[in-house]
């Protein structure tokens, strides 16, 4: 696979991406407001020096995040691994897949908004970015949370936006 001295453990900030996200929800679900975002980028297994796909699959970034509701609802504190493919030399496709922690509704009270039943969450995103300059990127991001079924309500929370990228 790759040998222990082929793993970085630089676990310094690599990149920070800063935007703002809105519900893309149905009308039942949906939130108010947007959700100005902060997401750390970290490459302690030395994902950018993999040369191959299958050490890309196996090397991934982790990711730090946080989403503020900017009226009330579900706010996100947010965690997990993501893999960047380069489409051209500017173009390229971000995935990610982890867990969050959010302080909205659990159970089905009655209120609008989602109801989400378990206060930890599966929550995965994409983004397709474009290379302004060799340390800025824009990206259109969507993202989702949810219980995966495991609580007995699990509406989810699903949001689109923009977000803007700076590399170390």
């Amino acid at each position: 696979m790759f040998s222990n001295a082929s793993l970085a453990t630089d676990w310094s900030v690599k990149e920070i991406r800063w935007g703002a996200t809105a519900s893309i929800q149905a009308k039942s679900t949906f939130e108010s407001g947007f959700y100005p975002t902060v997401v750390l980028y970290f490459d302690p297994l030395d994902s950018a020096n993999a040369t191959t796909w299958k050490d890309k699959l196996l090397r991934p970034q982790i990711h730090a995040g946080l989403s503020v509701s900017t009226a009330g609802n579900a706010s996100q504190v947010y965690a997990g691994f993501n893999w960047k493919v380069d489409v051209t030399d500017r173009l390229f496709i971000d995935l990610g897949f982890g867990g969050t922690v959010h302080n909205g509704d659990l159970d089905d009270d009655g209120t609008k908004g989602p109801k989400l039943g378990c206060s930890v969450l599966f929550h995965e995103y994409a983004a397709a970015g474009f290379r302004v300059t060799e340390k800025v990127d824009i990206l259109a991001t969507i993202d989702h949370s949810s219980n995966a079924d495991l609580c007995d309500v699990n509406d989810g929370i699903s949001h689109a936006g923009v977000m803007f990228a700076y590399k170390f």
